[in-house]
């Protein structure tokens, strides 16, 4: 099956996993392991026999869907290879399926910026099925009581979860130490000429483990927007942790930018920083602006409130997040900011867009099914958008990763965490990248 050139949507994913499921009957099984909230089901894949298991799981954020197409192209590497090392392969295809149909105006492509970002949906915190606020016990969401039950039953020695940044870098964060990923991930993403992030915004005050690598701190209590921003809060990510697992986090940038990979020291970062949180103040207010004008026409507009929702989260966390970033606030927090290179400024001035693009896309999302264009709402958020995406190319040279070298780059990280987690686990599993040597870059508009 040749490599996918575009993300493949819920039902191909599931299409594409039973033929290959069909043509392997004796080394890949295809089985229903839950039902989401509008009732599509959740489809694991598994591959091979091993008494040890790894669990991958793609499309835990609607907006993310590259782990789709990494999981496919996984599975057709484990199954032409020499053999799986005793383990077996369990692939989770899509985690959020409702919320990766609302992302299917722009999945197919062409992919641009402003196609992206006009049709972007993502669920609010509480709806994204990673998070367990109110601990294990209390999970209501079937996808998310689908994932514990079969992190409980499986009790892996590795789990991977597969996301995307949709401007920036890769980076991978972790829940213990795998030592040499570091280096296995800088070897991959130099031969695939991914950008890795040295200063991820996701990961401002967490440890290093290595370039782009990142220790996953143990969850606490914290408010909403302390949970939203700093994703520390108790997760499925660390609940298989009593069975030993160690779970990866494995981000692909589908638009990549240099400059998260520059680590040197940056000559005014109080200008930058500056500048960054006062950008965020004023698109915050003209988003607030539009959010009311818009407000009193969504009463007739159907699911409003599934957009609105997302919309509160980021209206809520934006101004922390300025005053933590402005060098003349005092936020209140009593945490410093880490020392600021140019791939953390520029990571914190692509999250500052990202916060304000996402809101004006949901924004636009509830416009366009209001009647008639309100008090102007469309024109207004067509041009924050045009702004917002104009910096990203412009202003910070974002350039498209074709989508087969995003899955590609992802498969050999999960491929290299496997080898390394096995081993740390007592295993040999050895399925990891071929032909280790001298990195060959390779120019991001090669495709």
């Amino acid at each position: 099956m040749p490599p996918l050139r575009r993300y493949p949507s819920v039902d191909e994913l599931a299409a594409r996993a039973a033929a290959l499921a069909a043509r392997h009957p004796r080394d890949a099984r295809l089985r229903r392991v839950g039902t989401s909230r509008a009732g599509l089901p959740l489809w694991l894949l598994s591959v091979g026999h091993g008494d040890r298991h790894a669990l991958v799981v793609a499309g835990p954020h609607a907006n993310e869907p590259v782990g789709g197409a990494t999981v496919l192209r996984l599975a057709e590497r484990v199954l032409a290879g020499p053999g799986t090392g005793g383990v077996t392969w369990n692939l989770l295809l899509c985690l959020d399926p409702d919320g990766s149909r609302r992302n299917e105006d722009w999945l197919s492509g062409p992919y641009s910026l402003g196609r992206y970002f006009r049709n972007f949906f993502r669920p609010g915190f509480l709806e994204q099925p990673e998070w367990l606020p109110d601990g294990a016990a209390a999970a209501a969401l079937p996808e998310t009581r689908a994932l514990l039950d079969l992190q409980d039953e499986l009790r892996p020695f590795l789990q991977c979860s597969l996301h995307g940044v949709d401007v920036g870098g890769g980076f991978v964060e972790l829940t213990r130490d795998l030592p040499g990923l570091p280096q296995r991930l800088a070897h991959s993403a130099a031969r695939l000429g991914i950008p890795l992030e040295l200063g991820a915004y996701d990961t401002l005050y967490w440890p290093d483990l290595g370039p782009a690598v990142y220790r996953i701190p143990p969850p606490h209590r914290g408010d909403l927007a302390a949970a939203i921003t700093e994703a520390a809060v108790e997760s499925t990510w660390y609940h298989p942790h009593r069975h030993g697992t160690v779970t990866a986090v494995v981000e692909a940038p589908m638009w990549g930018v240099a400059a998260v990979a520059d680590g040197s020291p940056h000559p005014d970062p109080d200008a930058v920083l500056r500048t960054v949180s006062r950008a965020l103040r004023r698109d915050t207010r003209v988003l607030q602006d539009l959010l009311g004008r818009l407000r009193p026409h969504l009463a007739a507009v159907p699911d409003a409130d599934r957009l609105l929702a997302p919309v509160d989260d980021y209206v809520l966390v934006c101004p922390g997040l300025a005053d933590a970033w402005d060098p003349d606030t005092d936020d209140g927090s009593g945490r410093p900011l880490p020392p600021m290179t140019t791939a953390r400024l520029a990571a914190l001035r692509i999250a500052a867009r990202r916060l304000a693009l996402r809101t004006a896309g949901l924004l636009h999302r509830l416009a366009r099914t209001a009647p008639g264009d309100p008090a102007g709402v469309l024109t207004d958020l067509d041009r924050l958008v045009e702004q917002g995406c104009a910096d990203y190319r412009d202003g910070l040279g974002a350039r498209w990763i074709p989508v087969a070298r995003q899955a590609e780059y992802q498969t050999r990280v999960v491929l290299a965490a496997g080898e390394l987690a096995g081993r740390d686990a007592g295993g040999c599993s050895r399925s990891g990248e071929p032909g280790w040597g001298a990195p060959t870059a390779v120019p991001i508009h090669g495709e």
